[in-house]
């Protein structure tokens, strides 16, 4: 119990780095739009919710930074320009580790996460996420692998060639579904995810390609950004037929410290958005592509709107992960911020505030065991059965 009298004076009393020995790892943040300047190394950013200094103040020793490049139309032209911002959001991924070589290091494993935390650097997990810059080419797999990412998820808002997303592109035009969840493309590259042994990420995707993933992989999966629909009712979260799936697959939910998917809407809200979309022609299969001109005021205007919705806060993240924990247990369940892309709430705003978070779990009982499996053991566990799925396999 040494290990642990750390952690719960410190959470109990507000301070806010954890205990040194306790292992703490975002699944899913983001790169700040800094990081595309010349020279950005995340040391130091007060642009971003997350940089190194900071880290080490909160206490936070491990991210899977994703490689993420927003959903575009599906002409040659539009592709070799998402690709060619791939290439540009990866080296600025690795620059964190090869330009601060005495304070983070690249993680290929999660034995590779324990080592360089205990040497106490912080470690750089890539994760991919939208895998439509990759086009058809399923080897293109094999050379981020061999990049170093190590977590994928196949959608974000948008439909692409391999899956349906929750969240359809009404400005590029999407329909409901288009594929009716995987497309066969997708279908492959879930068998070639798991010969790799990288960790399938179901978050954003329609329900049905989540239904098919899990029925599709071998090896247990991870959402590594989602809520609870049961709590606010959107196809972005989780539903708990999702949830019960998710565990009987021996998987993880990462709950999301994104406000819009821990506090409902209101009304008024709601229907401003609904008046935005019909202003602009753009309905649930109506198939209305807007100009790229278009989509920059859309999206503007709808960022203006829903920006005015009060934060969630600390209080409703715990809230979700209490769901999350009596319906699928604790084995199943993890924490991640998002940051960068939306993410952050009151009390939790950026990698330095992780101290709140422990403090929620310590009042509402969490034992330091069960905060462990919360803020890493979790996660650690469920991409180490995948690295061994393939083993198994091979």
């Amino acid at each position: 119990m040494m290990r642990y009298s750390a952690i719960l004076l410190i959470a109990l009393i507000g301070a806010t780095p954890l205990d040194a020995q306790t292992l703490t790892l975002d699944p899913h943040l983001d790169l700040p739009k800094s990081a595309g300047v010349p020279g950005w190394a995340g040391l130091e950013d007060p642009t971003s919710q997350f940089d190194l200094e900071r880290a080490k103040v909160g206490g936070l020793n491990a991210a899977a930074i994703a490689l993420f490049v927003p959903q575009g139309a599906r002409d040659p032209a539009s592709l070799a320009k998402a690709q060619a911002e791939l290439v540009r959001r990866d080296a600025a991924i690795h620059a964190i580790v090869d330009r601060n070589p005495d304070r983070a290091a690249l993680a290929l494993s999660p034995a590779d996460v324990r080592r360089i935390a205990a040497s106490g650097k912080f470690a750089v997990i890539e994760s991919l996420l939208n895998t439509w810059p990759l086009g058809d080419d399923l080897a293109e797999f094999d050379r981020w692998y061999a990049r170093g990412v190590r977590i994928v998820g196949f959608v974000h808002a948008g439909h692409n060639q391999y899956a349906d997303s929750s969240r359809p592109a009404l400005p590029l035009g999407d329909k409901p579904a288009e594929h009716g969840g995987l497309s066969p493309l997708g279908k492959e590259a879930v068998a070639r995810l798991n010969d790799l042994g990288i960790l399938i990420d179901v978050s954003q995707l329609s329900d049905a390609a989540f239904d098919q993933v899990l029925a599709l992989s071998s090896a247990p999966v991870i959402a590594s950004h989602s809520d609870v629909r049961a709590l606010v009712d959107t196809s972005r979260n989780l539903s708990d037929r999702q949830l019960d799936a998710l565990r009987a697959k021996g998987g993880v939910i990462a709950i999301n410290a994104f406000s819009a998917y821990l506090r409902p809407r209101s009304p008024t809200t709601s229907k401003a958005v609904t008046d935005l979309q019909r202003s602009f022609g753009l309905s649930a299969g109506a198939g209305v592509t807007l100009t790229a001109e278009r989509q920059v005021e859309y999206d503007r205007r709808y960022h203006d709107i829903v920006g005015k919705e009060p934060r969630a806060t600390v209080v409703d993240l715990i809230d979700a992960v209490d769901y999350a924990v009596k319906r699928i247990g604790i084995d199943h369940v993890a924490l991640s911020s998002d940051f960068n892309h939306g993410g952050g709430v009151t009390g939790w705003n950026d990698v330095g505030e992780l101290g709140g978070v422990t403090s929620e779990l310590v009042r509402r009982g969490y034992t330091p065991g069960q905060i462990d499996k919360l803020w890493s053991g979790n996660v650690l566990r469920v991409w180490q059965a995948a690295i061994d799925a393939r083993k198994v396999a091979a």
